[in-house]
């Protein structure tokens, strides 16, 4: 697809009196001339095309043809009329409303001006692309893709429509789609005059994303308003099934700042199923058709990795190029398409995202389910993509078509497919929307987020578990898989002004182990990670002990075999699957953390717990006493496990090098003695992690008596350390901290767990070492927390749910101390 690149100037006065105008001489000052689509459109054209960005050209009407055609035509008058007394509640008077006001825009033919203007700018586009040129024909409303509200879906777009005639009729439709149902609830409830906006037609090349990949993607995490990482979605043939939740797309994450500095940083890859594809209907009645999806391309990402890192680059430049001009940080709403032709990517529309980048950043509302602690939570009924972190409960109401929106209530839990944008009206009632299909970047999500009403979509068969009447708790607030159970659950909701929070010496890090929850919680006050559990990620992502990957084909399970294979479908070499995972777990925490420091400690595992991933039994041995055996530090310069430390390290090495997050520290646990701390470090220095080397630091959980009586020593092998209380305490006092028998007994504020700290605290300050805490007793005691801060520890690291209460209680001993 050629593109012009000299831009044509033409003064606003004579822009104002012109019926039809090209893309490109159109820019982000014309959006009352043109809308906003295309003044974006236009804006890109002239302004990003030199950045290498490459984007359709095409032509559209203005608004001046819009209003011109309503005031000559006499139609103003009588859609005032059908306006004047509409309650949009009322969904059946709305639906009569509608279909008058649009009926009576089509069956009022264009002036003969306008087609004209309108067909010699096509038969432009057919010079440079073709005879009967395929075109996409888009509305553009002039109160749309405004920075506080999205319009999202509001009007229609024809997509491969060809010839003069076909051209004239789509635009016409276009006109009368500026009063579709959903439009007119919209403008009413964001209370925007409907005879104050006009509409503008654009015309563009079609890009041939039907023989290949399109989607949609935004320059911010769309759940939690993490500013640093781009989402792009990723679905086969043309866009709309992407845009309208009909299909659930492949996502991908990616980290702004590292991918500027020239990493490639996908922090993240999720298949879709991609179970259809919008394609051209060659010789069929309509213009566009779905067809199936063949399951081995379902089972393969639609996007590689080139393509995945291009376009999250342009979505940078783009949302810099919105920053600079509006003055403030836009984050962008981008749709984009492959050509299936020439293999290039084209940018085919951008908005400012009106959801999160209007949020207030100042406080922090948690949303959490209160189960009493000796009770669990059911399992759930189904489960999918979550949008937002709140949760919503109510009856089940299944509306399968627009005959049906009339049953819906207000407070009803919405269950669809999909949401179809006709259904606005009712979706502002719904105290939660569940759907089958669809991914984050769907009409579903985006006009959830927009309303505040916690959505999971993707869920696949919620019309079919889901019973009409049932009473249902929509959590979102559980990470970014979204659960519906049964029943009217309890939660509770808390809601904290950060700004109003103290900052203390002491440093406070926090402990995750669920890289889902990250972005959520790196908001609250903190000064890095103190503790990035790996074994979370290998027990709840992975779930496949390395050596059944590594060694595969000795594997005597069966059962295993055969849920390896299906885990590992999409991967030619089986431990490809063990490295992306956890190269993505750490890497998101890594990310939404950085550029402070990350904490991560290499798995730290037992026996029994590795031997109930897949696979693993085969390779674990029977001990008495797990805990006391071959775990941590041990294990890893074992050839009995070699091979699985190995894997561990790869994707460190990633982590650090191939995504440029060097804010990553490594912490090995459980190591009994100095000698056995170098004999891990030359482990982990055969896979390219050398201390030192490219500012990587290596740390020692302090853990084991050993570890404090030695501590000297450990400063000579060891960058820092990190105090595991719960272990510490169990074997300075001899207890089995999961036994009830002597569970009395255990203590961290015991004066010999004290002794421990205060040595190992005292050698690390002496050596110049940093040195940290990672246990729960400082949130459980205030005593503890107030001890820890008067020995001078450098940091403590808290579960994210007991940041804010310790906070204080630390300043509070901060402040006892010096006085």
């Amino acid at each position: 697809m050629t593109q012009r690149t000299a831009i044509e100037s033409i003064p606003n006065a004579v822009k104002e009196t012109l019926l039809v105008i090209p893309l490109h001489a159109v820019g982000i000052a014309d959006l009352p001339l043109v809308g906003g689509k295309n003044a974006s459109l236009g804006e890109m054209l002239q302004q990003l095309t030199s950045k290498g960005i490459l984007v359709p050209d095409g032509f559209a009407t203005t608004a001046h043809a819009f209003r011109t055609f309503i005031q000559t035509a006499g139609l103003e008058r009588p859609l005032r009329l059908l306006f004047e007394n509409l309650n949009t509640e009322n969904v059946q008077s709305l639906s009569q409303v509608g279909q008058q006001a649009r009926d009576l825009i089509l069956n009022t033919p264009f002036p003969e001006d306008l087609q004209g203007a309108i067909a010699a700018a096509y038969q432009d586009l057919c010079q440079r692309y073709g005879e009967n040129a395929d075109v996409a024909v888009r509305s553009s409303a002039t109160a749309e893709d405004l920075p506080d509200a999205s319009f999202a879906g509001q009007q229609e777009t024809y997509l491969n429509v060809h010839g003069e005639i076909g051209v004239l009729q789509a635009c016409h439709k276009c006109f009368a789609s500026l009063f579709t149902d959903r439009a007119i609830s919209y403008r009413q409830m964001r209370g925007f005059d409907h005879f104050e906006i006009a509409l503008s037609v654009g015309v563009q090349k079609m890009v041939r994303s039907d023989l290949a990949t399109s989607g949609v993607m935004f320059s911010i995490d769309t759940e939690t308003g993490f500013k640093d990482a781009v989402l792009v979605t990723a679905a086969y043939g043309l866009g709309e099934n992407v845009v309208q939740g009909a299909v659930n797309p492949d996502e991908y994450l990616v980290f702004k700042p590292t991918l500027k500095q020239g990493f490639r940083s996908i922090l993240d890859k999720r298949l879709g199923s991609k179970e259809i594809a919008m394609v051209y209907d060659a010789g069929g009645s309509k213009l566009t058709k779905n067809i199936s999806v063949e399951l081995g391309d379902r089972q393969k990402f639609a996007l590689g990795d080139e393509d995945i890192l291009q376009l999250a680059s342009w979505a940078c430049s783009i949302e810099e190029h919105y920053s600079r001009v509006r003055g403030i940080p836009t984050p962008m709403d981008i749709e984009w398409a492959k050509d299936g032709q020439t293999g290039e990517l084209f940018i085919v529309q951008a908005r400012p995202e009106t959801v999160q980048s209007q949020k207030i950043e100042n406080s922090f509302k948690t949303y959490r389910l209160t189960v009493p602690a000796q009770s669990k939570l059911p399992a759930p009924i189904v489960t999918g993509r979550a949008v937002g972190s709140a949760i919503g409960q109510g009856k089940v109401r299944k509306i399968l078509n627009v005959s049906q929106m009339q049953t819906f209530q207000a407070g009803d839990v919405l269950v669809a497919s999909r949401t179809d944008p006709d259904w606005e009206p009712i979706m502002k009632k719904a105290s939660a929307i569940v759907t089958d299909r669809g991914g984050r970047t769907c009409h579903a999500a985006i006009i959830a987020r927009e309303m505040g009403i916690p959505a999971i979509v993707g869920c696949e068969q919620a019309t079919t578990l889901l019973q009409p009447g049932q009473d249902v708790t929509v959590s979102c607030a559980e990470g970014e898989e979204g659960k519906v159970y049964a029943d009217l659950l309890p939660f509770e909701v808390e809601d904290v002004t950060l700004d109003e929070l103290p900052r203390t010496r002491t440093q406070i890090f926090m402990n995750i182990g669920n890289p889902q929850e990250a972005f959520r919680v790196c908001n609250l006050p903190n000064d890095g990670v103190g503790l990035a559990r790996m074994e979370f990620i290998i027990a709840n992502q992975i779930r496949v002990h390395p050596l059944a990957l590594t060694r595969f084909d000795e594997l005597e399970d069966p059962i295993a075999q055969q849920t390896i294979e299906q885990l590992t479908a999409s991967y030619s070499q089986k431990i490809d699957y063990f490295l992306d995972k956890l190269t993505y777990g750490i890497g998101t925490i890594a990310a939404a953390f950085y550029p402070k420091p990350v904490i991560v400690r290499m798995s730290d595992f037992k026996s029994n717990e590795y031997a109930n991933l897949i696979g693993g039994a085969q390779f674990e041995p029977q001990e008495e006493n797990p805990m006391l055996g071959w775990r941590g530090a041990s294990r890893y310069y074992s050839d009995r496990y070699r091979e699985g430390f190995a894997l561990e390290c790869q994707a460190m090495k990633r982590v650090r090098e191939e995504m440029g997050l060097t804010n990553v520290i490594l912490m090995i646990p459980f190591c009994r003695t100095p000698a056995e701390g170098k004999r891990v470090l030359v482990e982990m220095e055969k896979h390219g992690l050398v201390r030192g080397q490219n500012g990587l630091q290596l740390y020692v959980m302090c853990e084991l008596p050993s570890n404090a009586i030695l501590a000297e020593e450990f400063c000579q092998v060891f960058d820092g350390f990190s105090i595991g209380s719960n272990d510490l305490t169990q074997l300075t006092l001899g207890l089995d901290r999961d036994s009830a028998l002597v569970s009395e007994l255990f203590d961290e504020r015991n004066d010999a767990v004290k002794h421990m700290i205060r040595m190992a605290i005292a050698a690390a300050k002496q050596h110049g070492r940093k040195i940290g805490l990672c246990g729960q007793a400082p949130s459980d005691y205030p005593e503890f927390a107030h001890f820890l801060v008067e020995q001078g520890i450098d940091s403590i690291s808290l579960n994210p749910d007991s940041v804010l209460k310790t906070l204080l209680e630390i300043e509070k001993a901060e402040g006892q101390k010096t006085s």
